[in-house]
């Protein structure tokens, strides 16, 4: 179920105002507090060496997720152009170090954006517009998910056994989408048989660099929920019953190696660097 169509404006997606994903108003205070469980994978594909990045940060700490927040962040680098391995792991230190230094009785989401846009402009810096990443950057905090996102990495949430996409895949195909949306003259197929669909219009590095996919407002989390963050080398390759399937696993790990099983089973000739962060939340 991808929802972001109806919902992304020039700025971002305002999930928290305008999506009912079944909770309508927070639960009531209880003594219980959600906890977290995480895993990862990430393989090389049929690509020479491994240019995506991720971090996990205060997933293991009660105390500091509680405190601080969780930060889960994934970047792809972008083949082909100059040096894309430095470009995705430049991306995930910066907004490491930012959210070493954010203030979490503040406003998160622009301190989050402000990351993004950060660390963008370190890799337009190192590489002079010849090269860049995508990212997609997750905090929780206080039983909420904030976001940001540029490009074409995914952010999926499974709730009750539906799949979501909650973020926006910044290329040609979707930029189409809404220019026909904004013109009342919605012929999909144009957009989807155009050889350039999947390139990408927006990601960090490059010259011109304006538009990141973020939440105006938190989205409340519940038991329940799992979230995957992921490089286009697993959604580009494995569709959303399938991610879903994954993520129906009774744990991350299993989560995580049902994805690696399912991206393998697939052998693809053009098999992309694939990068996934799972994350459930439970009592």
């Amino acid at each position: 179920m991808n929802i972001f169509n109806m919902l992304s404006g020039e700025k971002g997606s305002r999930l928290g105002q305008s999506v009912d994903l079944g909770i309508k108003q927070r639960y009531a205070q209880t003594s219980r507090r959600l906890s977290y469980q995480a895993a990862n994978l990430q393989g090389i594909g049929k690509r020479e060496r491994q240019e995506d990045a991720f971090a996990l940060v205060n997933v293991l700490d009660v105390t500091l997720a509680r405190d601080k927040g969780i930060l889960a962040v994934v970047a792809d680098g972008m083949g082909g152009m100059e040096d894309g391995q430095w470009a995705g792991k430049t991306v995930v230190s910066s907004i490491k170090r930012s959210f070493s230094d954010m203030d979490m009785s503040e406003d998160i989401a622009p301190q989050l954006v402000g990351s993004v846009r950060k660390a963008a402009d370190e890799v337009l810096e190192g590489v002079k517009g010849l090269g860049g990443s995508t990212v997609v950057a997750c905090i929780v905090y206080n039983e909420e998910l904030y976001f940001a996102s540029v490009g074409d990495s995914g952010l999926y949430l499974n709730r009750n056994h539906q799949i979501y996409r909650l973020n926006k895949a910044h290329n040609i195909k979707n930029k189409r989408y809404l220019e026909q949306i904004k013109s009342g003259i919605l012929e999909p197929e144009s957009a989807r048989r155009d050889p350039e669909a999947m390139a990408l219009t927006q990601f960090m590095g490059m010259r011109g660099f304006d538009t990141i996919d973020f939440t105006y407002r938190p989205l409340p989390l519940t038991a329940g929920d799992t979230l995957l963050l992921c490089t286009d080398g697993v959604d580009g390759v494995l569709g959303e019953e399938s991610i879903l399937s994954c993520l129906l696993k009774p744990s991350t790990v299993l989560a995580c190696d049902e994805i690696e099983k399912r991206v393998s089973l697939q052998d693809r000739r053009d098999q992309d660097n694939y990068t996934a962060v799972v994350l459930t939340c439970g009592y």
